[in-house]
């Protein structure tokens, strides 16, 4: 037991090389005094990532697969060579502050049943992703949140029994940050195989709780989940939604086969208007009329928001009502975080903050050539190569 690591982080990725590397830094950065690996599974990426790796970061595990395995499999093969007490199954498109790692250990070990533990998420804009925590979505309770049929039920599908910032038991964690003993995954066989993509951390957190341990929801600390990256929300991702979900119910749930007709109807119907409301999305990231506030002292960065945009200001003080009057006076629209300069922990506290005053937010990764952000968590965030012309 004393030779093991404390975590072993596990990442499935496919084709987002920059979303990944900035997830690594962060993993880094929450490292430290901590005995941590990084084990990436790469799905056949096309973009450089296996090469970014390779080239950048030797000390990563890395699984080269030769073709899109799906996210179930891709992580039990991470699993299957992790040497970690705990395993943390950590999405590419997540940035994880400096503390989190000491602090879910901590509350892990504090706890004699431990299941699963999943932490608060936050999206590109600040905002709360509720599906942070979760209930079993039972006939029931899906046929309720799918239909807006306002119950008791409906609130257990996203464990309203618990706020965003209480800590606290709920039944399912989403598969962006799943922190759990490696013994229970085995214990449980890891995720089913039989999804491709999605359903497959409902699943797992509903076998875990058969085993009797129980999940927990940790909002001590904040995690950046872009969302958007690991797929185009369009037909195909419909199509695998509503296939996990038809998993999942054959192998839980007993349905008669008018209900389940209904359940399947209600599943695409919800999704449908969710993909034509993802197409109209009216994305702002890259606008060369923004006004930026830069939160740094590069000096290449400063020169390029310099020619693309407005810059208003370099280096302000952490004064979040001045940049609250900023934004509403129309000074700036735009705000840059420089993680050379402010921790990510730092950076995810100011987009908590600022979530509701409608800016865009950036964030420069320490010691690379790019910004990075996403202004809405259901279509891919944006990539702004940084260079000397």
């Amino acid at each position: 037991m004393n030779n093991l690591l404390d975590i072993s982080v596990v990442i499935v990725n496919y084709n987002v090389q920059y979303f990944l590397e900035q997830c690594i830094l962060s993993v880094q950065a929450a490292s430290i005094n901590l005995a941590v690996e990084i084990i990436v599974v790469d799905n056949n990426s096309t973009d450089g990532s296996c090469k970014m790796l390779l080239e950048n970061y030797p000390k990563v595990h890395l699984i080269q697969n030769k073709n899109n395995t799906g996210f179930s499999k891709a992580n039990n093969q991470g699993v299957a060579i992790a040497k970690g007490e705990y395993v943390l199954i950590l999405n590419p498109d997540t940035v994880v502050a400096e503390d989190t790692f000491n602090l879910i250990l901590d509350f892990a070990k504090s706890k004699q049943n431990l299941g699963i533990l999943g932490v608060k998420l936050i999206d590109g804009t600040g905002n709360f992703l509720p599906e942070s925590k979760r209930g079993i979505p039972t006939p029931n309770v899906s046929f309720n949140k799918l239909f807006g049929i306002s119950s008791k039920q409906t609130g257990k599908y996203y464990a309203a029994h618990l706020n965003e910032n209480e800590t606290g038991i709920v039944d399912v964690l989403v598969g962006a940050f799943m922190l759990l003993k490696r013994s229970v995954y085995v214990e449980v066989h890891g995720f089913d195989e039989d999804y491709f993509m999605y359903g497959e951390d409902i699943d797992l957190s509903y076998k875990i709780l058969n085993k009797g341990y129980q999940n927990f929801y940790y909002a001590d600390t904040s995690v950046i989940h872009y969302k958007g990256e690991s797929t185009k929300k369009d037909i195909k991702y419909l199509k695998y939604f509503h296939e996990a979900m038809k998993i999942f119910y054959r192998k839980h749930f007993k349905l008669n086969r008018l209900y389940d007709f209904i359940m399947s109807i209600g599943i695409e119907c919800w999704f449908l208007l969710k993909y034509f409301q993802y197409k109209t999305t009216d994305d702002r990231f890259d606008n060369d009329t923004s006004k930026v506030l830069y939160f740094g002292k590069n000096e290449l960065i400063t020169t390029y928001l310099k020619k693309k945009y407005l810059l208003v200001n370099e280096i302000l003080m952490d004064d979040t009502e001045l940049i609250k009057t900023l934004i509403k006076t129309n000074a700036i629209d735009t705000i840059v975080f420089d993680n050379s300069v402010l921790s990510n922990k730092k950076i995810i506290t100011h987009f908590e903050l600022l979530k509701n005053e409608q800016a865009n937010f950036k964030i420069h990764p320490k010691n690379t050539n790019y910004l990075i952000g996403s202004n809405c968590s259901v279509n891919r965030g944006e990539v702004e190569l940084i260079t000397k012309s």
